[in-house]
């Protein structure tokens, strides 16, 4: 039951944001403090089912872990970049869409990974290295792309993701390491509460932004649309370039076309004023979380074939 919940999470936050939207009052309470513990207890389910030995796939799999990290902090935060110039996007719009480009590791692609039947040891690696790696780059880079638009300081920036990323991760291994059978007995259920805490935290921030989405227009959506098409695309054409495996392909394009949207979310809302800054991080894990899915059912429909 808990894996069938986790397996149509994708329709579960299609249901839930589209429920926030209608009846937005149900769900603006959900701000605030509420977004960056739910973050937090996110990244500590991640860490529960995390061992000090899994680190060490690292040099199992050097090749395909480097690209992947490349490509993720590459790939994605000049195409949020580029894509707010093309498109003319508003300050907060363009931020917003760099902030979310800028974050990757998704929580929800371990499950479209798994659904693709593709490499999950080698997703689960990905992910836990380029979230590592977000308490640094993912300020930095932000900041330095945001900086062509307006002056941030990525100290803020840092500080806020040391707390939302390494302390619930390291928390989480550390009970792993000290006592694992509690922590197993938690991380059975932390993928289903992460599916509730990612839909509520969109929800909420869809709820808040009703109005400034339905004043915006076209641009917005088709820019998010192609930021994540993009990353999924090129993450799967240039690593074919270097490995002929098809699971490595997908995973690594899978893997870069996800963003941690709630991340995204939690830097919008607690360092930037404009409310339209978080949208893109919003509409984002919608968006992601879609393609994703659509994806996966193609490549797994293709594995049974």
């Amino acid at each position: 039951m808990l894996n069938k919940i986790v397996n149509l999470f994708p329709w579960i936050l299609l249901t839930v944001t589209g429920f926030a939207f209608l009846f937005p009052a149900f769900f603006v309470w959900f701000q605030g403090s509420w977004i960056t513990y739910s973050l937090g207890g996110i990244m500590l389910g991640m860490g529960l089912t995390l061992k000090w030995s899994d680190f060490l796939l690292v040099f199992k799999l050097p090749g395909p872990i480097l690209l992947g990290t490349v490509l993720q902090y590459t790939i994605m935060p000049l195409l949020g970049w580029g894509l707010g110039y093309i498109f003319s996007l508003p300050n907060g719009y363009a931020v917003g869409l760099i902030l979310v480009a800028s974050c990757p590791g998704g929580t929800a692609s371990n499950v479209i990974t798994f659904l693709a039947r593709a490499n999950l040891p080698l997703s689960v690696t990905l992910t836990t290295v380029s979230t590592s790696l977000a308490i640094f780059f993912t300020p930095l880079i932000a900041s330095f792309l945001i900086g062509s638009r307006l002056e941030i300081d990525p100290i803020p920036l840092l500080l806020t993701t040391v707390k939302v990323i390494l302390v619930p991760i390291g928390l989480g291994v550390v009970l792993q390491t000290f006592v694992p059978t509690f922590a197993n007995r938690l991380s059975k259920y932390s993928p289903v509460f992460s599916v509730i805490l990612i839909s509520m935290i969109v929800s909420s921030i869809i709820a808040q932004g009703k109005n400034q989405i339905l004043a915006s227009d076209f641009r917005i959506f088709l820019s998010v649309f192609l930021l994540h098409v993009g990353g999924f695309l090129l993450g799967f054409l240039l690593t074919k370039l270097f490995y002929q495996n098809a699971s490595i392909q997908r995973t690594i394009s899978i893997e870069v076309g996800m963003q941690n949207s709630g991340l995204g979310a939690v830097l919008a809302k607690t360092h930037f004023v404009d409310p339209s800054t978080a949208i893109p991080s919003a509409l984002s894990s919608l968006m992601h979380s879609l393609i994703g899915s659509f994806l996966a059912g193609i490549w797994r429909k293709s594995e049974e074939n």
